[in-house]
């Protein structure tokens, strides 16, 4: 029987409030106008129970608390420890008095250091035993790395992980690049089969570094979706963060095609033919493109490899080891069992199960199939780096890490035991979402990535950084804390839960410095107090958003916003932009068409005139910010001020500044439309020009738009324009480098 009413708003009782403490969910949090909010007490035990830590009763939560407090005795030595290189780090070995070894490992299993623990400690009674605790000292001389730690005491053996990592992620403090923000599924060619693909990515690097002078690339996270209909839309809801969608393939350069025979090289064609008379549809079906593409597929997959290829794909497959066969299972199970393991046979929704092992076997060639399809895309991705680097371009492409994936998919099915079960995660309401958000993605469980030697991040991470420069985390709160929400609550019921950040941007900076790479982390929306400045101390960029920034408020006034900030006080340790996907263009902006289009979407809680006075409030703001400074001259047009915006983002210290695509031609439409699913083309919109001008009332829903093909943007005076500014505002930008 629960002790209270378990939604109940009042302090819970102190056993319960010091277990979520032991485990790091929050009773209460601030908001984003810093108010205190109190966490139902359902929540705190659902949370609780999604890291199996039963607490609805008091005597749940009295076992759970011995639980919790004798779990770091019960250890001979933590699972993980993570060092910073040349710390002399301090690790906390547990065992019965008597001698102790401690020996380090490096990556080959040779000896590389051995450590004499120091004298006898605090000590506890554990199960009828009694425990002492000395302290070992990580030796300053090993360089960063992974090592493994053997611990030994009587005739006790445990191992653990041991990482040196670097004090900072790689920041180059000469950098000032900019480069071209993108959504690749709507960045079309000629030759594209209707969605932008690898190819057409390699084509906008080689431009912008050799014409432009870009020194990057911003795409949308490429991460794949399971092979089945309908294809997922949003690249922030992906099967899989390790591995890439196959869409994105340009399919005459995979493996195969010049090896066709005449009537299947003949059957390709014509499936290339058919999906490019579509360039020029004014949505992007991913359904259609992936029919044509599967056929396409397995007919070149069918094709042998020559000797230095088939070297090149056995290389791979052991690079990327049971991951790879875990992803490529999941997707020929979908094909057969239907998109979500959780509705598979319940034999197969365990992956290391006997049932699993039979399936992989009997649907070996699809299986194959989904592997060389990750190769492919592996070689495409790696043309696209060389791309970059021919151009001579200091980042190259910069790789979006999406927060999650789908909780049907292939990473959920692989990692289900290191994520947590019956939660997702979201954000907690704020001024514009007030009832906060579930984005229907299941969290990393912050209590196993210690057991795992925090495998399942530095794998996407690693893989991520395999060919890029750089790498922007999504929602890079979520290293330090993510709103859980349970099952069937509403997304103001949740409650955060806090991460090991420390150890996670450790491990960041491990792989970042392996990769030669640099780490932005999207820092937008309700921040806590001190993560900004935790992050830049361990070199990862922040995120800047023209529309947003403000001078810091001294004190809370009663009405009204503090002034916008000028372009000098614009961080250095930030990647600047005007937009993003989720937010208006900038031709948007000007032409008023978020509040149009979200008043007839029924979003707005108040008047259309209301939201457009707010909204005419905030150009007026912006528009005097850049009469200031300088950049807008009288009567200057729409396209005048977008190239405003673009020299005053181009003018800030900030190491990175990116313009979109789709700012360069005028588009009006934003990529995605938080808070819609189906009511909006959410991910679905190429490039476009506006194709008259935008309608007055509620209906049509878009305005007229003519979708550009990326030969005729390249070419496009408005993007060239757009580069000089760019070029010349960072030319202007000197700065005390950081």
């Amino acid at each position: 029987m629960r002790d209270e009413d378990p939604a109940s708003p009042r302090p819970a009782p102190s056993g319960l409030a010091r277990l979520a403490a032991a485990h790091g969910v929050a009773m209460h949090y601030q908001d984003h106008d810093d108010r205190r909010v109190d966490v139902p007490i359902a929540t705190v035990r659902a949370v609780l129970a999604a890291m199996d830590v039963p607490a609805d009763s008091s005597g749940e939560i009295a076992a759970s608390l011995v639980v919790a407090e004798e779990a770091g005795w019960r250890r001979l030595v933590a699972p993980t420890i993570v060092a910073p290189v040349g710390s002399a780090a301090e690790i906390a070995v547990t065992a019965p008095d008597g001698a102790v070894e401690v020996t380090v490992l490096d990556a080959e299993g040779e000896v590389a250091a051995t450590i004499a623990p120091g004298p006898v400690g605090p000590s506890a009674e554990v199960g009828g035993e009694r425990l002492v605790r000395r302290t070992a000292v990580v030796p300053p001389s090993l360089a960063t790395g992974s090592y493994r730690l053997t611990v030994r005491a009587g005739r006790r053996e445990e191992h653990a992980h041991l990482l040196v990592v670097p004090p900072r992620c790689p920041v180059p403090g000469d950098l000032r690049a900019w480069g071209w923000q993108v959504q690749l599924y709507a960045l079309r060619s000629a030759h594209s089969w209707g969605i932008g693909e690898l190819a057409d990515l390699r084509t906008l690097l080689t431009t912008a570094g050799k014409e432009h002078g870009a020194g990057l690339v911003l795409a949308n996270p490429l991460h794949a979706a399971l092979p089945v209909l309908p294809q997922e839309p949003s690249p922030y809801s992906p099967a899989s963060r390790r591995f890439t969608n196959p869409l994105y393939l340009r399919v005459e350069e995979c493996d195969g095609y010049g090896r066709l025979d005449p009537a299947d090289r003949a059957r390709v064609d014509a499936l290339a033919a058919e999906a490019q008379a579509g360039n020029r549809l004014d949505r992007i079906d991913r359904d259609t493109v992936f029919r044509r593409k599967s056929e396409a597929f397995a007919l070149l997959a069918a094709q042998p490899l020559g000797v230095a290829r088939a070297a090149a794909f056995a290389a791979y497959r052991a690079e990327e080891g049971q991951g790879l066969v875990d992803f490529a299972t999941a997707a020929a199970l979908s094909e057969r069992h239907g998109p979500s393991w959780t509705a598979w046979p319940p034999a197969l929704r365990d992956p290391r199960s006997p049932a699993v092992a039979a399936q992989r076997t009997a649907l070996a060639e699809r299986v194959a199939l989904h592997t060389w399809l990750q190769f492919q895309c592996d070689s495409q991705l790696a043309a696209v780096a060389a791309a970059a680097r021919d151009a001579g371009m200091p980042v190259g492409l910069l790789a979006d890490l999406a927060v999650g994936v789908d909780p049907g998919g292939a990473d959920a099915w692989a990692l289900q035991a290191d994520l947590a079960q019956r939660v997702t995660v979201g954000a907690p309401p704020d001024s514009f979402n007030q009832q906060g958000q579930d984005w229907r993605l299941p969290p990393l469980r912050p209590d196993r990535l210690p057991l795992t030697g925090y495998a399942p991040f530095r794998d996407l991470v690693r893989s991520q950084l395999r060919h890029a420069g750089g790498i922007r985390i999504d929602h890079a709160m979520g290293l330090f804390r993510l709103f859980w929400i349970p099952e069937g609550a509403g997304a103001a019921d949740g409650t955060y839960v806090r991460y090991p950040a420390d150890a996670l941007l450790g491990v960041l900076a491990l792989e970042a410095e392996a990769a030669g790479a640099l780490v932005v982390g999207e820092d937008l929306g309700t921040v806590e107090h001190g993560v900004p400045e935790t992050l830049r101390a361990h070199g990862v960029l922040g995120s800047r958003v023209l529309w947003f920034e403000r001078r810091a408020r001294a004190s809370r006034p009663s009405r009204g916003e503090p002034p916008r900030l000028p372009s000098a006080e614009y961080p250095v340790l930030a990647l600047t932009s005007v937009t993003t996907h989720d937010l208006p263009t900038a031709a948007g902006f000007l032409a008023d068409e978020p509040a149009r289009v979200r008043a007839a979407l029924g979003q707005l809680g108040h008047p259309l005139e209301v939201e457009r006075a707010r909204t005419a409030t905030e150009r007026r703001e912006l528009l005097a910010l850049l009469r200031d400074e300088g950049l807008l001259p009288a009567g200057a047009n729409d396209a005048d001020i977008t190239l405003a915006m673009h020299a005053f983002v181009a003018q800030t210290p900030s190491l990175m500044v990116t313009a979109s695509l789709a700012d360069a031609i005028g588009d009006l439409r934003q990529p995605n439309l938080p808070g819609t699913v189906d009511e909006y083309p959410n991910w679905c919109l190429p490039i476009a020009a506006p194709a008259g001008a935008p309608p007055s009332g509620p209906n049509p829903l878009l305005p007229p738009s003519e979708p550009r093909l990326l030969s005729e943007i390249l070419a496009s005076p408005q993007v060239t324009r757009l580069a000089e500014v760019l070029r010349e505002g960072r030319a202007r930008s000197g700065y005390a480098a950081q």
